[in-house]
């Protein structure tokens, strides 16, 4: 610590200051400390991205750098590899930081360069969790869950240790859960070039599937490039009157996650040419997308119908319909046997670099 100001120093031995606050104690020292961050980017002459504030760009002579950053973490990429190196040097010259070099390791995702592409798993993240929840000896499993499994609340049903979790049933679901990831504890995503930056997408939704209050799971995958980048499975918060509502709920939530993709691909750089299709697998979802006129049994579900229909319009997403044999998302929201689920895992990217070939 520094002496504060005004303080005169007299000789004497034994004197201290004592500290009342400190920054990483209160609770604006996050946004105290982004605030001040966002400062200092703005002045080296980045934009904060409106679609995500943690993302700062600069564009110079049709070249692009991107920071983006997690409380102090924080990731420096692009093209310009002029502006790299000066950021860098200016951010240095501003804060307390040390450059790691090449990423190797962010917020618990393990990066690996190879001639194949950039492949990103949790390998020390999962060992660490089998070792602290006592299954690294376990027997592994194929699928993190059996098919036809479900999950709910009973009011007779006995519980476990709190400490662990709450009931018997929900206990054994997280033990097979882990014994799958003992199975494959290096699977990862894998980011290829395939020539193209296209957006595309597939969405499911498990109508009634909750046992205890009857509300549907949604969920999507999103792929840029062909491949995937975001996904997400959600309980929906109401109960859905019909599987049409539950399907166009979920398709609702796809397109708003695809409305944000597209800003900030153009926000960088790369904005989209061509609509993004929705790869769908039901019929009467499908069908009611694609007719502008609307039918008593679509009313409960008027307002997602003139959300979707608009980005139709606009031809910022189109909703071709594909055939359930091909459908991926299906394993957001039901359990799958161990050929489907490997054959969509394959379909996904996911792999794993160090198996034998």
């Amino acid at each position: 610590m520094s002496l504060p100001p005004g303080y005169r120093v007299t000789g004497e031995t034994g004197n201290v200051c004592k500290l009342k606050k400190a920054l990483c104690g209160l609770k604006q020292s996050p946004r105290a400390w982004f605030g001040r961050f966002t400062t200092a980017m703005k002045k080296f002459g980045y934009r904060q991205a409106n679609t995500d504030r943690t993302l700062f760009i600069k564009h110079r002579a049709g070249k692009v750098t991107l920071l983006i950053i997690f409380v102090d973490d924080m990731i420096v990429t692009g093209d310009d590899t002029v502006k790299i190196e000066e950021l860098q040097k200016r951010l240095a010259s501003e804060f307390e930081m040390k450059d790691l070099g090449s990423l190797k390791y962010f917020l618990g995702v393990e990066v690996t360069r190879s001639k194949h592409g950039l492949f990103l798993s949790q390998s020390k993240y999962v060992m660490d969790l089998l070792a602290d929840t006592g299954m690294l000896d376990c027997k592994p499993d194929d699928t993190p869950i059996v098919e036809n499994h479900k999950l709910g609340v009973y009011v007779d049903q006995v519980p476990t240790n709190r400490e662990r979790y709450q009931s018997e049933d929900h206990m054994a679901v997280v033990m097979r859960i882990l014994s799958y990831l003992k199975s494959a504890p290096v699977r990862g995503l894998l980011f290829k070039k395939n020539g193209h930056l296209d957006l595309e997408g597939y969405t499911d939704a498990d109508y009634v599937g909750n046992i205890t209050n009857r509300r549907s799971t949604s969920g999507y995958f999103t792929f840029v490039g062909g491949n995937l980048v975001t996904w997400r499975s959600k309980k929906q918060n109401v109960v859905s009157q019909s599987s049409v509502e539950s399907e166009y709920r979920g398709i609702a939530q796809w397109v708003c996650e695809i409305l944000w993709l597209r800003w900030l691909l153009a926000k960088i750089g790369f904005r989209p040419n061509a609509a993004t299709k929705l790869h769908y697998d039901n019929q009467s979802a499908f069908e009611i997308a694609n007719n502008p006129v609307q039918h008593d049994r679509t009313k409960h579900v008027e307002v997602d119908q003139h959300f979707i229909k608009e980005k139709l319009e606009h031809k910022l997403i189109s909703i071709p319909f594909v055939p359930s044999s091909e459908y991926l998302a299906d394993m957001l929201t039901h359990a799958m046997s161990k050929s489907r689920f490997e054959d969509s895992l394959d379909k996904l990217g996911i792999t794993d670099i160090y198996a034998p070939t």
